[in-house]
């Protein structure tokens, strides 16, 4: 075992002969390492758990749980690139990087992707990461940045139908708030909540490191022994606030410049986690692929009659704290196609499910998971998405080889069919 690691594992499955190693690290982060033979590229992330609906939080050192403003995880992934002396974005220009970062409902995290300089650009990318710089003027700068951000999202249709029909499901929950946050609420960040923030979901045992493609793991984890700086686990607590098991609303309509209305159905499901959501989301996924699908029998008839096109889809929404089913499109009718969502979801629970089509989707969803494993990109998203949820990169493999006809008939069974809430966005009145 290397000096800098406290457990090391190496985790294989033997249905695709693929392997990776997991490393608690002294540091307090877990690493995640995936060598891909054959790949020229390697594909890194540096994520911790925190995302926008983490608002509400307490570690050891608070007397109390503290609520801070929505947006702020957002407002910090901004912000984080900058130090006193340059951007980050700087410094991967000169080694020929492509970089980014992203924050979700769950987590936030740092990127690069590259095919030469790896070890050059995973110092750029631990150090600007564990070294923050927050001043009064450079956060004032970036509310009118973040603000106009949150303004172009405000007329974006395919944005705003999402989170209109996550307001109307979610009643506390603070997936039903935009990412970014409101003008109201990021108007209330200063550089004290953003190093309050910082310090308590940066801490690095609340952080993964996450690397695929082409790289030397000796050299990395060298790398991370000398740059990881020790963390003291400081007992994070995060509130979800309790939400009710029905929607909030049934509808929300909106007007906006398009030129077909715009839909998302909603079906609200309890809150899982772990495992266990992870196979919800495997058969919930299977289960609407089967009954509402490109290739179904409703969807084939309701596309002749002119009720939907080829922009429908169907499919689960899940992260920590929320569960969803969301079928979203465009059609002139979109409250006839509600109705006719839930007769055929009746219907199929009534008459039965289609056991041959079952096995189609089932191997199809299989075949799409081993394919991810031979992308660089898909790898090391798939390592940190799984790690933060609490399962394995590989757990979905199994559990969809292992998901039965009798699961999926079950799963329709127990779905609350009118449990919804619907969003549309009409087209405006043009004067």
């Amino acid at each position: 075992m290397r000096k800098g690691a406290v457990i090391m594992e190496k985790i294989t499955n033997a249905r695709i002969k693929e392997e990776y190693l997991r490393i608690k690290h002294k540091s307090g982060a877990t690493i995640l390492l995936y060598p891909m033979k054959g790949y020229s590229t390697a594909y890194a992330l540096f994520a911790t758990k925190y995302g926008s609906v983490d608002t509400t939080f307490k570690t050891n050192e608070d007397p109390d749980f503290v609520t801070v403003p929505e947006g702020i995880a957002h407002y910090l992934e901004h912000k984080l690139f900058e130090n006193d002396e340059c951007d980050a974005f700087d410094l991967y220009a000169k080694t020929g990087a492509n970089a980014n970062a992203y924050t979700s409902f769950d987590k936030t995290a740092y990127l690069f992707s590259c095919s030469q300089k790896f070890e050059e650009n995973l110092r750029i990318l631990l150090g600007f990461v564990q070294e923050p710089y927050f001043t009064d003027a450079t956060v004032a700068k970036e509310q009118g940045i973040i603000g106009q951000e949150i303004r172009m999202y405000e007329d974006d249709t395919g944005w705003r139908v999402f989170f209109n029909c996550l307001q109307a499901m979610y009643e506390k929950n603070p997936v039903r708030i935009d990412i970014a946050g409101t003008i109201e609420s990021i108007a209330k960040i200063d550089k004290d909540l953003l190093y309050r923030c910082y310090n308590t979901f940066y801490n690095l045992n609340n952080m993964v490191i996450a690397v695929a493609g082409n790289f030397d793991v000796d050299k990395t984890l060298e790398i991370c022994d000398e740059l990881l700086k020790p963390s003291e686990d400081h007992g994070l607590q995060v509130i979800v606030p309790d939400e009710p098991l029905t929607v909030h609303e049934k509808r929300n309509v909106q007007k906006l410049s398009c030129a077909i209305p715009l839909f998302n159905i909603g079906w609200k499901f309890p809150a899982y986690s772990g495992k266990e959501q992870l196979e919800k989301y495997i058969v919930y996924n299977i289960l609407m692929e089967l009954c509402l699908g490109k290739t179904s029998d409703f969807y084939n008839r309701m596309y002749e009659d002119g009720l939907l096109n080829d922009a429908f889809n169907v499919g689960v929404f899940c992260g920590r704290g929320f569960f969803s089913v969301i079928a979203d499109g465009e059609s002139t009718d979109p409250d006839k196609v509600l109705s006719e969502i839930e007769k055929e979801l009746f219907r199929l629970r009534k008459e039965g499910l289609d056991e041959d089509e079952f096995i189609t989707i089932r191997n199809k969803t299989y075949g799409e998971l081993v394919a991810g494993f031979n992308n660089v990109e898909s790898v090391a998203n798939a390592m940190i998405a799984q790690e933060i949820n609490d399962v394995g990169i590989y757990d979905g493999i199994e559990i969809t080889a292992n998901t039965t006809f009798a699961d999926i008939k079950s799963a329709l069974d127990d779905f609350d069919i009118e449990n919804n809430s619907i969003s549309i966005i009409e087209p405006a009145d043009e004067n």
